[in-house]
């Protein structure tokens, strides 16, 4: 059976989730050495409020990782590299989507870096926080606003796991974040045509 939840989006908005009450849709995450903050359970409990149904688990991938992706031309880690290596962690976890985050800039051609980068569709995705952190841009730490980063970035990634493609709304998760500045416009959840495909393939999947 399927029902639907209402959620308040700063107040203003809302926007329906189904309540998927069959198969339970798995992300595992895959935290790639230290971070200065720890936002783990910030993040796992706004998945688990945007993709109905959900439950998040995580664990720790050594660095070493990171090694074959390193450009030193760029000084920058290729992100699809990575994508590829991770497939190797994920053999021995039970999971529907995998999503790592690491602390490194990310690159892939032709671009100069990306916030991250995910098979669409596929299993597997990739955030970097080395971008979303204020420090970056020469300013004072905000750990509130990193975090909100981290979320709408993961979501992001993770929507493209299930085939979305970007949108063309400004304030939806799902806009492609060309600067930090389309990522601090943007929401951190589905407009609701994104979330409809969403919740379509969700049903899907827990058949």
């Amino acid at each position: 059976m399927e029902t639907l939840k209402l959620y308040s989006i700063n107040q203003t908005k809302i926007f329906l989730v189904a309540n998927l009450s069959t198969k339970k849709f798995h992300i595992h995450i895959f935290k790639i050495k230290n971070f200065t903050y720890d936002f783990s359970d910030e993040v796992k409990n706004h998945l688990t409020n945007v993709f109905p149904n959900t439950f998040c688990t995580e664990s720790l991938v050594n660095s070493n990782i990171l090694k074959e992706a390193y450009n030193p031309s760029r000084n920058q880690y290729y992100s699809t590299t990575l994508l590829y290596k991770l497939q190797a962690f994920a053999k021995n976890v039970k999971a529907d989507k995998f999503l790592a985050v690491v602390d490194v800039d990310l690159y892939v051609p032709n671009l100069n870096f990306v916030f991250g980068e995910a098979q669409c569709p596929g299993r597997f995705a990739i955030i970097s926080v080395y971008r979303l952190k204020q420090e970056f841009y020469g300013l004072n730490s905000d750990k509130a606003l990193f975090i909100s980063r981290v979320k709408k970035e993961a979501v992001h990634e993770l929507g493209h796991t299930l085939g979305l493609l970007h949108c063309r709304k400004p304030t939806c998760v799902m806009f492609f974040s060309n600067s930090i500045l389309d990522t601090d416009r943007k929401q951190d959840v589905f407009c609701p045509e994104c979330n409809k495909k969403v919740l379509k393939i969700l049903k899907e999947m827990s058949k």
